[in-house]
């Protein structure tokens, strides 16, 4: 029985890997991309095509190309619905970056080990650092991931940290991770990507739990320490506001 479960369990894994290739880069794949992608062997891509083909998820066009599926409109309605955040809301992240120079504001929500954006405010400077919405991002690095795990014991932030390129990168995460408790902000720089800076501030739902990071992001030589505390008061009003809605995840 374990051994049937531990199949099935890597069956379903299969399956998401393999829905996770399509992309907006990739919105049409072959078998013979998926089996190259996917390093399995042709006749379990075919299966794992089929299986998905037959629950809706995928959908052969006939021209040997496979597409998502139509019953991903359905998730993704839902889905839609699920994470859109009110006007109001909106609103907020058009405030703060107004307020911040023109910086973009992303929100950010845990997923595991990474941090995943589920709304976000273009700003208006020509140099921006700009993230999509549903776009994963590590969550060993930046002010964001700092915030979202400023509430995790330390087995959580070195598992996380074992993800990193960096040998000292445990203990380096846990110290910025107390500090973005102590502070209710943290900022980074370069971290992830040289030359990108962010600040970021934690937002929570009406009975206390952490829900989401509220962030500004942007070229390191844009985010020095004078502007970073220029940028403070308007984050964290934004963030104590957003608290305020607890619309993160459809909660309110």
């Amino acid at each position: 029985m374990a051994e049937a479960d531990s199949g099935g369990v890597r069956s379903v894994q299969r399956a998401i890997d393999l829905l996770a290739l399509f992309d907006t880069d990739h919105p049409s794949r072959s078998v013979r991309e998926l089996t190259d992608a996917t390093g399995l062997p042709k006749t379990t891509v075919v299966r794992l095509v089929h299986t998905l083909e037959q629950t809706g998820l995928l959908w052969a066009r006939g021209d040997g190309r496979i597409v998502p599926g139509t019953g991903l409109l359905r998730w993704g309605e839902l889905a839609n619905r699920t994470w859109r955040l009110p006007e109001q809301a909106k609103r907020l992240l058009a405030d703060l970056s107004a307020a911040s120079s023109g910086e973009t504001v992303h929100l950010y929500v845990r997923q595991q080990a990474a941090r995943v954006c589920i709304a976000r405010h273009e700003g208006t400077r020509s140099l921006r650092h700009v993230v999509h919405v549903g776009e994963e991002m590590p969550l060993w690095s930046g002010a964001a991931s700092h915030v979202l795990l400023s509430d995790a014991d330390r087995a959580d932030v070195a598992a996380v940290a074992a993800r990193a390129p960096h040998d000292d990168w445990p203990d380096a995460l846990w110290e910025r991770t107390r500090r973005a408790a102590a502070d209710g902000h943290a900022v980074s720089h370069g971290e992830r990507e040289p030359g990108v800076s962010g600040v970021a501030a934690p937002v929570f739902t009406g009975s206390g739990r952490m829900s989401a990071a509220v962030a500004l992001g942007g070229p390191t030589i844009r985010f020095t320490e004078e502007a970073v505390a220029g940028f403070l008061p308007p984050l964290l009003d934004t963030a104590r506001a957003l608290t305020t809605l607890d619309c993160i995840g459809g909660t309110a």
